[in-house]
Order: structure tokens, then C-alpha cells, then sequence
């Protein structure tokens, strides 16, 4: 990979005019298990130049991240066996004494992890660990030469105010603000490597869009490496020259990020990218697809379950009957479930009345002030309004904060509106008590990002999906097993993975799980609060055809809540794009997209990542050039 890619970047040093400060030969990477040895990493080889930048992309266990703790030698302690060669700025990873490594980290190789809360410790301040990440590696700096180290550092990343927010701890920062820190105090000795672990992931489109700018940015002024490690090809697109494509521990595809993403050779490469949302796909474009997909899936399935029947008309006598089998418990349960039949959705012209019918809503949360200050209102969403009519989604956008996890809640009445009204079905059921909501939890349900967190890690998925059905009075413990063995089926599931607790699944599997808890009740109405935010793009793609298919089916109506413009506009009829609690913008999906009257939706669109490098840097030019307008 030392070969200078096609159209370098004016600024990037081509691969052939430095030596390579990152070079990693035949790597392989192994953890032994109780079903015998397991090869994280199978053969890796890649060689980054200083001022370079590499992308490592991947699903979820491809081996991406067990390759980037190898680069810092995280693994030392641990049962991995770690064979090949590591070489960072000429310094061999692999053989270096424990101090040696100590001495590397920081100064000739740094890294940024994917969740800054689980990296910076919430009782220091963030001068603090800034000040120590530099004296444990510089012990002949002083104290106030480290502060003033640590302001500059800050300060470069672009958080404002860095000599009042240097005393700050890190729950007082945003999430995009945390990863500026963690970047700051990865620069804090000028390492000629930048390792940065899935640095975006679950961040909003501005904020992940100023990051990436940050990254790029900072490896053009300083001279340094960057590793750009994630399971999106989208973010790493307009960031790096060269990708790497993991798949199982191996590189299935390498080379200039242009030609990968152009021109893809290998299967997984074209299969990852068919899998990233796009913003220029409508939501039309995107039902046509999956259902032309449904369709050719049935036609198969029929020609062969046709051909099974025939086969067993040959073997069984006339008129004879096939009894069911002792023990089934499934019969019943597969017909109370195929009672919930589909319904088409209404038709411009023919809505009728809504379903779902939202009237200047706002919710207020008591803030303090201070130790001794003053509580004062904080308006979380004001004054919303929007109807919501069968079998229609509305697709709810904005930042982190912009008010729409908390006007979801209220949707759901996990929350009781401060003002305004929400009607279902032609009920006001704004301050309804809890015990006259509780028929009507039935009606609607939710669908909330981790699904390992919503699901109890001491429940079987079967008692978790089940319980619904108790709360609402079922008794009949045999009718109840078999319903969610049904919808266990219906989700992508095994019937047979009834007993088994959630930490046995993947994270895309507990998200089918969590589907499948939401509907068990068979509701009208399912709220998706950022339900594929997490999830490497295909399990996501999956996640999104399986929600598509059930509102078919079933002639469901969602609310889809998510930061990610591409996924809401593939989802959603509908768009309302929040910020700071107001709904800025509301109209048809197409619409919103195609012609923006709002400057913030302008301004997300302009943030969203795409695929193409070339239009990402134009578009990354066209936000350096807006912000140095004062525009943001």
C-alpha cells in the first residue's frame, strides 16, 4: 500500500515521497476459547506514511478494533497471542518491553476511543487529565507548563472558552465536546499517530461532520498519521486516501479509497456498500426495492414448498389428513397471530382521522442553577404540533438535544406534557392516570436504542417478549409461549432460541428481539427511538427491511426517531426536523430533501456523510468556508 493514490489531496504527502511511520506485516491475532482458538485477526498487512491517513472498515467482530488495541499493544496482560510484525515510527510493538510501550503511547502513537465517557473519569477535571496525560509520558514538565499546554491543545480542537472550560468535568460537556477533549489529550505530546476507534459512532451528523473535519484538519497541520477505524464507509470516504475492508479477521480489499469505493472487486466491499443509506434515495425508491426483494423470496419459497407438497401427496393416502404433533404448542399461537392481519395505508385524500394527533406540546424541566441558585425552567421541546394518520411514518430528525427523544416520551406518555394536548385514536390522554393508560399501552409501543439495556439481562428473550402479555392479563402459559415462538419466526429468529438470555445474541439479533416485544401486543402505533444508531451498517440495513416488512404485513404506523438523514428519509412519508425543541421544518420526505426551505435542514443535509470522496471534501470545504464566514 505504498503506492501514491490517484488524485492526492493537495496538502496530503503521497505515499511514495515518506517512509512508512506505521507497518504492520502478517499479523495475526488469536484468543483461546473453551471451542478452541479463535482468530481475530488472520494476515493483516498495511503500511501507512507519515501524513497519511488509513481506513480500517468492517462489521462488527471483522477484527477492526482487536487490530487497533494490537497498534497500541493493549493487548500485553490479556490470553492473546499476537504473531507478525508492528511497527510504529520504527519502534517493533510486538517485542517492546513493557516500558518501552509505556514510552511509545502518547508520544509516537495515541488513540481516541469510541465512547469518551467510558475514557475520561468522571471525578477529575478535564485540565486535569489533560495536565497528567502529559506528565506521565514528559515527567520533566512542570505543572503550570503542562496547563498551559493543556489550553493550547483544547483550544486547537475548538472548544470555546478553554480557560474557563479546562475546570470543567467531563458531564459537562456535550457528547461531540467530550470527543474534542479526548482528541485534545490524544495531542497532547504531538504523536506522529492518531488512532482513531470509531470516533462518530452514535454522534449527530454536525457533530460527527466536525470531527471528521477536526481529524482531517489536524493531520494536515501537524504532519500526522491518521488510522480511521469504523464500520461506515461513509464517514471514513472523505477522510482518508487508502481503506482496508475486514472481513473475519482478513483484508478482503485494500487500495485508494476512490477506486474501493468506485469500483469495488470483492463481494463483502459491494454487499457493505449496497447496505449504507443514502440521502439522494427517496422512500419510494427504497419500498420498491425491498418489496420487488419480498416478492422474489416468496415466488422461491412457493416453488418450493409447492414441490414438497407434491411430494407428499404421492406418499399420503386420499383423504387422509396430517395430525398435528403432540406437543405443539404452536397451533393456536400461529393462528391468534395470524389474526393480526395487514392493513393498507391510507391514501392522500383518504386519510380520514388521524391516529395519532399532537397539539403544541411542550415539556419543562427544573434546572438548578447553581449550589445556591435559583431553579429555573428549561423548555426540553415547545409548542410541537403534527398529526400522524394509519399506517404512515413519521420520521423525526435533528441533534443531539434538539428535543426528540423527549417528544417521543411524551407520544408514549413516559412522559406527562408540561402544555399542550396528545390524542390517540380521538382519546386525549395528555394526564391520563396510569391506571386508565395501561389498556392503552397495548396500542402503543416503543423500540428504544440499546436493546441490551432495555432487556433484562436475567430473563430469557422468551419471559421478556412474554411479559407484555402477562401485564395485560394473559394467564394461559402454553398460549403465551407459543405466540412469541411465532413472533420469533416472524422476526428472523429461532422458535428454539425461546430459553436463551440476551447476552447470547448479537446486537443486531437484540434489536430484532426488542421489534418483537413491541409487537407482541399487536399495537397501532410503535415509536423508534434511535433504533439502528449503533448498528454497523449491515446488521442496520437489515434491521430497517425487517420494519418496512412488518408495516406492510401488519399496516403499522411508526415514529421514527434518528439523528442519521439518510436512514429517516428511506423510513419516512413524513419529516419534521427538530431544533432546540421546535419543529423548524414539517413536510413530505421528498420535499424536505430535495428542496430544504429551512437553513438548519441546509445545514444537516450539508453535514450528512456520503460515499463519494470527492464531493465529501467539496462539501467539507463548503463547512470550513461557512464557518469561517461566522456561519457556524
Amino acid at each position: 500500500m505504498t503506492e501514491t493514490p490517484a488524485g492526492t489531496p493537495a496538502g496530503s504527502p503521497s505515499a511514495s515521497s515518506a517512509d512508512p511511520v506505521v507497518r504492520v506485516d502478517d499479523l495475526r491475532v488469536t484468543f483461546p476459547t473453551l471451542d478452541g482458538e479463535v482468530r481475530a485477526v488472520d494476515g493483516l498487512s498495511f503500511e501507512v506514511p507519515a501524513g497519511g491517513a488509513l481506513g480500517i472498515v468492517g462489521e462488527s467482530g471483522s477484527g477492526k478494533s482487536v487490530t487497533s488495541l494490537a497498534l497500541m499493544g493493549l493487548h500485553r496482560g490479556s490470553r492473546a497471542r499476537i504473531t507478525g510484525s508492528i511497527e510504529v515510527a520504527g519502534q517493533d510493538v510486538v517485542t517492546a518491553s513493557d516500558k518501552k510501550l509505556r514510552s511509545m503511547r502518547g508520544n509516537d502513537i495515541a488513540m481516541v476511543f469510541q465512547d469518551p465517557m467510558q475514557s475520561l473519569h468522571p471525578q477529575y477535571t478535564i485540565g486535569n487529565q489533560l495536565i497528567e496525560a502529559l506528565r506521565v509520558h514528559r515527567p520533566q514538565v512542570s505543572r503550570s507548563q503542562a496547563r498551559d499546554r493543556a489550553l493550547g491543545s483544547l483550544e486547537r480542537v475548538g472548544i470555546p472558552e478553554a480557560a474557563k472550560r479546562i475546570n470543567s468535568y467531563p458531564h459537562e460537556f456535550s457528547g461531540g465536546m467530550r470527543q474534542r477533549v479526548l482528541i485534545a489529550m490524544g495531542l497532547m505530546c504531538d504523536p506522529k499517530v492518531l488512532l482513531a476507534d470509531e470516533p462518530t459512532t452514535a454522534l449527530d451528523v454536525t457533530v460527527q461532520a466536525q470531527i471528521l473535519d477536526l481529524l482531517d484538519e489536524l493531520r494536515r497541520d501537524l504532519g500526522m498519521a491518521l488510522i480511521l477505524v469504523s464500520h461506515d464507509l461513509a464517514v471514513v470516504a472523505g477522510s482518508v486516501d487508502e481503506v482496508v475492508v475486514m472481513r473475519k479477521g482478513q483484508a478482503v480489499e485494500r487500495g485508494d479509497v476512490r477506486r474501493v469505493l468506485s469500483a469495488p472487486e470483492h463481494p463483502y466491499t459491494q454487499a457493505l456498500l449496497a447496505a449504507v443509506p443514502r440521502v439522494e434515495v427517496s422512500r419510494a425508491e427504497r419500498r420498491a426495492q425491498d418489496r420487488a426483494e419480498r416478492a422474489e423470496k416468496a415466488r422461491q419459497e412457493e416453488r418450493r414448498v409447492s414441490g414438497g407438497a407434491e411430494e407428499r401427496e404421492r406418499e399420503t393416502p386420499t383423504g387422509a389428513t396430517e395430525a398435528p404433533r403432540p406437543g405443539d404448542e404452536r397451533g393456536d399461537a400461529s393462528q391468534a397471530f395470524s389474526a393480526f392481519t395487514p392493513s393498507t395505508p391510507a391514501v392522500d385524500g383518504d386519510r380520514g382521522e388521524p391516529l395519532l394527533r399532537v397539539r403544541n406540546v411542550a415539556q419543562s424541566f427544573r434546572v438548578r442553577g447553581g449550589l445556591w441558585g435559583r431553579a429555573t425552567d428549561f423548555w426540553a421541546v415547545k409548542g410541537v404540533t403534527f398529526d400522524l394518520f394509519k399506517g404512515e411514518t413519521l420520521g423525526i430528525v435533528g441533534e443531539s438535544g434538539s428535543g426528540k427523544s423527549t417528544l417521543s416520551r411524551m407520544v408514549m406518555r413516559l412522559l406527562e406534557p408540561t402544555e399542550g394536548t396528545v390524542e390517540f385514536e380521538g382519546q386525549d390522554i395528555t394526564h391520563l392516570s396510569e391506571r386508565r393508560m395501561r389498556p392503552l399501552r397495548r396500542e402503543v409501543q416503543m423500540v428504544f436504542q440499546n436493546p441490551y439495556s432495555s432487556l433484562n439481562p436475567r430473563l430469557t428473550i422468551g419471559e421478556s417478549i412474554g411479559t407484555a402479555l402477562r401485564v395485560q392479563g394473559g394467564t394461559n402459559t402454553r398460549k403465551i409461549r407459543g405466540q412469541v415462538q411465532d413472533l420469533l419466526e416472524r422476526v428472523g429468529l429461532e422458535p428454539s432460541h425461546y430459553n436463551r438470555f440476551p447476552h447470547a445474541f448479537s446486537g443486531g439479533q437484540r434489536q430484532r428481539i426488542a421489534i418483537a416485544r413491541a409487537l407482541i401486543l399487536k399495537p397501532k402505533l410503535i415509536i423508534c427511538d434511535e433504533p439502528v444508531s449503533a448498528l454497523d451498517v449491515s446488521t442496520q440495513d437489515q434491521v430497517l427491511r425487517l420494519l418496512s416488512e412488518l408495516q406492510d404485513d401488519f399496516g403499522l404506523t411508526y415514529v421514527f426517531v434518528a439523528h442519521d438523514l439518510a436512514v429517516v428519509r428511506q423510513v419516512s412519508d413524513r419529516v419534521a426536523v427538530m431544533r432546540q425543541g421546535e419543529v423548524v421544518e414539517l413536510g413530505d420526505s421528498d420535499s424536505i430533501y430535495e428542496n430544504p426551505r429551512s437553513d438548519y435542514t441546509r445545514q444537516l443535509l450539508t453535514a450528512a456523510p456520503v460515499l463519494d470522496p470527492d464531493e465529501a471534501r467539496e462539501l467539507r470545504a463548503e463547512r470550513v468556508r461557512v464557518r469561517a464566514q461566522g456561519g457556524g
